[in-house]
């Protein structure tokens, strides 16, 4: 008797914890599908604080933590195209512990150390006379992490691609060297495939609109 109630009791955990799983998962294929197609700056804020949400809730899952930080980086890039460089730093205070926390549950991955790179490159843009010989090579040694770690990962050329694209030629920038990147980007976006519907699949956008630029 006692060996059928733990049975029992067993099964029901189990129950209830792929019913848990399944509710995090259609919560997260909501926003997540909303990471590449959101532009405004109202709408990052209300999607970073979203994921952190859920981050919130769930705790042992590294992809909110992960999306909101993406989202705050995202939207530093805005305020740099309009020069608020001041709003800058505010969100780069709120990306860094989510970052953290994300590479603190999943260790060693591509997806997190292109972040890395983003969130080292967005914290140059804040001062990039004073910030360009430490966050530079900070955000060159992670997009080559993320690279070595997975070299089909198509974010990591298209992060090259960008890179490439706006530094200017007397640094080694190159437009046309930066449109090979971004075809390299859309090559591998063919073949990659998602571990799962919630994992990481954003960039194909921004590849299509530098192939379109003339």
């Amino acid at each position: 008797m006692k060996h059928i109630i733990l049975l029992l009791v067993a099964g029901a955990l189990t129950v209830g914890a792929n019913a848990q799983s399944e509710k995090y998962t259609k919560a997260m294929e909501g926003l997540v599908v909303a990471v590449d197609t959101t532009h405004s700056m109202n709408g990052l804020t209300e999607l970073a604080n979203s994921f952190e949400r859920i981050a919130n809730a769930e705790k042992t899952q590294w992809l909110p933590y992960y999306y909101a930080a993406l989202c705050h980086i995202s939207k530093a890039n805005m305020h740099f195209q309009t020069q608020q460089l001041d709003q800058i730093d505010p969100l780069m205070d709120k990306a860094e512990p989510l970052l953290a926390k994300a590479e603190e549950l999943e260790k060693n991955n591509s997806e997190i150390y292109c972040v890395k790179k983003m969130f080292n490159t967005a914290k140059m843009m804040g001062d990039p006379m004073n910030r360009y010989m430490t966050y530079g090579p900070a955000a060159a040694e992670a997009l080559a992490t993320a690279k070595k770690l997975n070299p089909e990962n198509p974010r990591v050329y298209l992060l090259e691609g960008i890179d490439k694209y706006f530094t200017p030629e007397q640094f080694g920038g190159s437009k046309e060297e930066g449109k090979k990147l971004f075809q390299d980007a859309a090559k591998k976006f063919e073949t990659f495939k998602p571990a799962s519907t919630i994992h990481p699949s954003w960039g194909m956008g921004q590849v299509k609109y530098f192939l379109a630029q003339p």
